[in-house]
C-alpha cells in the first residue's frame, strides 16, 4: 500500500519569497519514522503543480508539534530562510496560541517564567522553578478569554521564548491540561489525536519587503473550537 494521501493545507498566505499555510492537527511537518505524509511534501507537491516546476526549494525556520495546528511559514529561497531563522532565533516574530484547558487559571492573566527541562528519552519537557544542569529559562504570558460550558477554558498565549513543548509544559506547571494532550497530563485523547493547542496568529515584518505581516488562522472545526472561535474571531 502506498502512503496516505492529505489535502493540502489552508494557504493563508504566499508570494515570491514565501508561504504560510494552516497546518491541520495530525500532520507532520518534517519527515520521521513513520513514513507519513509530510506538510513539506503537501506544499512541494502544490508548488511543483502550480508554476510548473521540477524543483522548488521549500525551507522551514519554525516547527509546530504534529498535535498542534495553526499558522506554519516556509521560505521559499534559502535567502529568505536564512533571514527568517535570523528573525525567528532573535525574537522579531510575533506568535499568539489559542489553547483550551481542563481547569481554570490561578489568575486571568499572568507571565510565567520556568526552567524548561528536556528529558530525551521521554520527549518531554519539564518546567521547574529553579535551573538544573541542562535547563532553559522559558517564559509566556496568557489571558484567560473565556469558557465554554465552565467546563473548558481558552487562554490566548504570548511566547517570550520559543523552547520545546514550552506551553504545554508550562500550563501543566500551574494545574491546566490542555485539552486531548495525555503527555502533559490530560486524561483521554481526542479522537483524532489532536491536542487543544493553536498557533493562532503570527506577526513579523517581511524579510525582503519589509512589510509587516500579521496572519491569522482558524482553529481546526469541532464543538469547543467552533464556539470560541465565533466569539474571539474579530480580536486582534
Amino acid at each position: 500500500m502506498g502512503k496516505k494521501k492529505l489535502s493540502l493545507p489552508e494557504i493563508l498566505y504566499e508570494d515570491d519569497y514565501l508561504i504560510i499555510v494552516n497546518k491541520p492537527p495530525g500532520v507532520i511537518i518534517q519527515g520521521d519514522k513513520t513514513g507519513d505524509p509530510t506538510l513539506l511534501d503537501m506544499v512541494e507537491a502544490y508548488l511543483k503543480r502550480t508554476y510548473l516546476k521540477k524543483n522548488v526549494f521549500l525551507g522551514l525556520p519554525h516547527r509546530l508539534d504534529r498535535p498542534t495546528s495553526g499558522t506554519v511559514v516556509l521560505a521559499k529561497k534559502k535567502s529568505v530562510l536564512k533571514e527568517l531563522n535570523r528573525m525567528f532565533h532573535d525574537g522579531k516574530v510575533r506568535k499568539t496560541y489559542w489553547a483550551v484547558v481542563n481547569k481554570k487559571p490561578p489568575k486571568s492573566k499572568d507571565t510565567l517564567k520556568h526552567y524548561l527541562w528536556k528529558n530525551q528519552q521521554q520527549n518531554k519537557s519539564y518546567a521547574l522553578d529553579y535551573p538544573k544542569p541542562g535547563s532553559k529559562e522559558a517564559s509566556l504570558t496568557y489571558n484567560l478569554l473565556g469558557n465554554y460550558k465552565n467546563k473548558f477554558y481558552l487562554l490566548e498565549i504570548y511566547l517570550h521564548t520559543g523552547r520545546h513543548h514550552q506551553i504545554r509544559a508550562q500550563l501543566l506547571r500551574i494545574g491546566c491540561r490542555i485539552i486531548g494532550d495525555m503527555k502533559y497530563g490530560y486524561p483521554h485523547p481526542n479522537k483524532d489525536k489532536s491536542i487543544f493547542l493553536h498557533s493562532r496568529r503570527i506577526s513579523f515584518f517581511h524579510p525582503v519587503t519589509k512589510e509587516k505581516i500579521t496572519i491569522f488562522a482558524r482553529p481546526p472545526r469541532g464543538e469547543i473550537w467552533d464556539y470560541f472561535y465565533e466569539k474571539f474571531k474579530n480580536r486582534k
